[in-house]
């Protein structure tokens, strides 16, 4: 008996041993758990960024670019629109958000417990994921978390980043952040720039069935894109506008009437007209604000309806060349400059270019001529002229023996500005060009007089600015001011005082012979009643065609050629496509 009663509490006590040892392993065994859990959370909290830091966005300076009225022309580095707020937005703009995405907001903390539960009861019902549980503070998280992968570690900082958002920000706060972060269409962030985008306008005028279309891409953008798939965007609309009935924000009846105004949206496509002038221009505010580190607002001289009117007509005109246009107001302005036919195609600006003038360049020897002494009515004579093996004829072989110095510019012939050359030395030719802004880039040769020294379209526009401005030296320009995203003046332009470089005499002269060219000479076809004159010119097998003309309000410089520098038909020269061109557009 006494022996059974041994064995009996021998027993017992190996089972209470058991117990104790199997209860101490599952203890111990949480506490490794834990402190592992804890450690790998302690790992992933301290590979994050600082927690103030992701709260600002990391992205490029924006430059906006306005035209010569302060209307925007583009933006440059703008991926984010204008900051919103609850406190400043229609209620119904993110009472729809609120809504379809997480009607009890204000309700729960960082995660929605009720809401977790039921997307995972259905996903285990779908077998499949087909539901999300994610607050607005969760999909804040993962839009300030620019990285979109799945990995265990991601979601352990997004659960640590959202209680840390609720502890630091208030509801409204949190739904600011919202607001501003999600990324909705083309790359931009921020229901403002996805309505500026879809509806021409911001998010402070959005309507009711235009919040509710927004609201709808939250869930997918590009699914629920009323760009991409307007069927499906209108559709979800509705449940929008249904919920929003149904959560007390907005009457029956209006959600009827903004269930009829739902509807695809457009966006202009960008023919890019404008690429080549900011391209132009972003290289001016480097070089008068050093090292961008700020979003700017740079107000440039671009009259962008003149801009069109060149663009358009440059397009319609130019068939299978390449082509530039630039014009400049009197004071210098650039007021439009389009570098090419197509920007996505190349993005090589062409105003820019180095090409051969040919006898766009003449009204330099000339201005030299009447510098000293001669006029328009001065007689002389056009013969064939050599300088040592340098030999050039007239364009069609044909000389017209003594006329005035008006016929010989009209006509364009070789051999005058040649003998002028010699008369009055090629040094007085390079001087006058200096004076007019561009001696620093041309040979010391005879070939020169004739447009063998290249420069581009821009320098040579603004030799005859300079003319057309009385005589008074022209700096051309792109920019008059440059504000701060908080419209403080970064930069504004001061003017220095013109310099008079042409007697009054000279430039009258001048005019003349111009004008001469498209009444009577090789610029015709650029005539127009309110054209003041111009000069055609031509290089060797019409590799380059110029006009460069004047009205009123600007002077134009335009060329026509070839990227790979060869030839073009002999039918194309300065007085055919480049004053056509020039005429269509002023006429």
């Amino acid at each position: 008996m006494q022996q059974h009663t041994i064995r009996k509490e021998r027993s017992e006590n190996k089972k209470r041993s058991f117990k104790s040892r199997f209860l101490a392993f599952f203890f111990n065994f949480g506490l490794v758990v834990v402190a592992a859990v804890g450690l790998y959370v302690l790992f992933v909290f301290l590979q994050m960024p600082s927690l103030d830091s992701v709260l600002h966005e990391t992205r490029e300076p924006a430059i906006v670019f306005l035209d010569k009225n302060g209307a925007e022309i583009r933006s440059s580095g703008r991926i984010m629109g204008t900051p919103v707020s609850v406190k400043t937005l229609p209620p119904h703009v993110y009472q729809a958000i609120l809504a379809i995405e997480d009607k009890n907001f204000y309700k729960h903390g960082a995660l929605s417990y009720r809401g977790t539960f039921r997307a995972l009861f259905v996903n285990l019902f779908h077998g499949r994921f087909a539901a999300g549980g994610s607050t607005i503070t969760q999909q804040t998280a993962k839009n300030i978390f620019l990285s979109r992968d799945k990995k265990v570690s991601r979601k352990v900082q997004e659960l640590i980043l959202s209680y840390w958002l609720e502890n630091k920000f208030d509801k409204n706060q949190i739904l600011d952040l919202y607001m501003n972060r999600i990324s909705l269409v083309g790359g931009l962030r921020g229901i403002d720039a996805a309505s500026s985008l879809l509806f021409g306008h911001g998010a402070n005028k959005m309507t009711v069935a235009e919040s509710a279309q927004i609201a709808a891409m939250l869930k997918a953008p590009t699914t629920y894109s009323p760009l991409k798939n307007p069927e499906r965007n209108i559709k979800r609309a509705r449940v929008v506008l249904t919920e929003m009935v149904k959560q007390g924000y907005i009457p029956l009846e209006t959600a009827q009437r903004a269930a009829q105004e739902l509807k695809a949206t457009t966006v202009k496509q960008d023919k890019n007209i404008y690429r080549y002038w900011t391209d132009f221009v972003m290289d001016e505010i480097e070089s008068r604000v050093g090292n961008i580190k700020q979003d700017l607002y740079v107000y440039t001289t671009m009259d962008t309806k003149l801009q069109a009117q060149v663009a358009a007509t440059l397009s319609a005109n130019i068939g299978e060349y390449q082509g530039a246009i630039i014009a400049i107001a009197r004071d210098g302005a650039i007021q439009s400059m389009v570098g090419g036919d197509d920007y996505q195609v190349s993005q090589f600006n062409r105003v820019l270019a180095l090409r051969q003038p040919g006898s766009s360049f003449k009204p330099v020897v000339y201005l030299v001529a009447l510098e000293n002494g001669m006029t328009p009515d001065s007689y002389v004579n056009d013969s064939q002229f050599a300088i040592g093996d340098y030999n050039p004829k007239n364009y069609d072989d044909k000389y017209y023996g003594d006329i005035t110095l008006a016929t010989a510019f009209a006509k364009s012939v070789n051999s005058v500005p040649l003998k002028l050359t010699k008369q009055y030395g090629i040094d007085s030719v390079l001087n006058m060009a200096s004076r007019l802004g561009v001696g620093h880039k041309l040979k010391r040769e005879y070939s020169t007089v004739l447009g063998a020294s290249e420069m581009s379209l821009l320098d040579l526009t603004t030799i005859y600015s300079v003319i057309w401005n009385d005589g008074q030296s022209v700096h051309p320009y792109s920019i008059t001011k440059i504000k701060d995203a908080n419209g403080n003046i970064v930069y504004e332009r001061n003017p220095s005082d013109e310099i008079q470089i042409l007697s009054e005499t000279t430039v009258e002269y001048m005019k003349q012979l111009l004008y001469d060219v498209v009444v009577n000479g090789t610029g015709k076809r650029a005539y127009a009643p309110n054209v003041f004159g111009g000069k055609t010119g031509t290089s060797n097998n019409n590799r380059d065609a110029w006009f460069v003309g004047a009205t009123p309000d600007y002077v134009m410089g335009i060329w026509v050629g070839k990227d790979d520098f060869t030839p073009m038909s002999s039918k194309i020269t300065g007085g055919t496509l480049p004053a056509t061109i020039f005429h269509n557009i002023v006429k």
